[in-house]
């Protein structure tokens, strides 16, 4: 039974127009647990060989606030329940707030959005990767494609919690140069990375 609803969940979305299409995902997000139970609706978590990184498209928005939703909530499973942001407050913020201030980049694996970053001028504002796409040099390419958009300076910030994300970047050469607290709505004490040029 549930998985002819399942199915028939599919068949909508998939025949929705833009509008119609962000309601149904929205409200089977709502009902059925979060964003992980609609996560393979999306995702196969097959790995191509090869992979696109392009500019955001209007079309890739609800591929890519899902992954968003799934990433952080396999990241930092207490910290998203602490704060208790329903699904629809990120599709707002994403299209509200990331969009407008920053240039978005995904990663396209077979057609889909597996990977985001956002970014203005030598800031990274959001960099996430779907988990299924997680370990396979995705971030690393995203960190290379900063680089050589700001090819002298790279910055960020991370929550302090956030160890995975800690290692990560300074795997990639990021250094932590201040600790301080993240502005609202987070309000968590976070860590101010950067990556500069080396001289020669």
């Amino acid at each position: 039974m549930a998985e002819t609803a399942d199915l028939a969940v599919v068949a909508a979305i998939e025949n929705a127009d833009a509008i119609t299409k962000s309601q149904i995902i929205a409200i089977v997000l709502s009902q059925m647990g979060g964003a992980n139970h609609l996560a393979q609706f999306f995702y196969n978590g097959n790995m191509s060989s090869t992979f696109q990184i392009r500019p955001y498209r209007e079309e890739d928005f609800d591929a890519v606030t899902i992954l968003w939703r799934i990433a952080s909530e396999k990241n930092l499973p207490q910290f998203q329940r602490e704060k208790g942001h329903f699904f629809y407050e990120d599709r707002d913020y994403f299209r509200d707030h990331i969009l407008p201030a920053n240039d978005v980049w995904v990663i396209e694996i077979d057609g889909r959005p597996v990977a985001f970053m956002a970014m203005h001028h030598d800031f990274i504002d959001h960099l996430y990767i779907h988990p299924d796409y997680q370990r396979q040099g995705l971030g690393r390419a995203l960190l290379d494609f900063a680089r050589e958009r700001s090819p002298g300076h790279v910055w960020l910030y991370t929550l302090q919690i956030n160890v995975n994300a800690r290692a990560f970047y300074e795997k990639n050469g990021f250094v932590a140069e201040k600790f301080g607290v993240s502005p609202a709505p987070e309000n968590e004490p976070d860590v101010e990375y950067h990556w500069r040029k080396p001289s020669i």
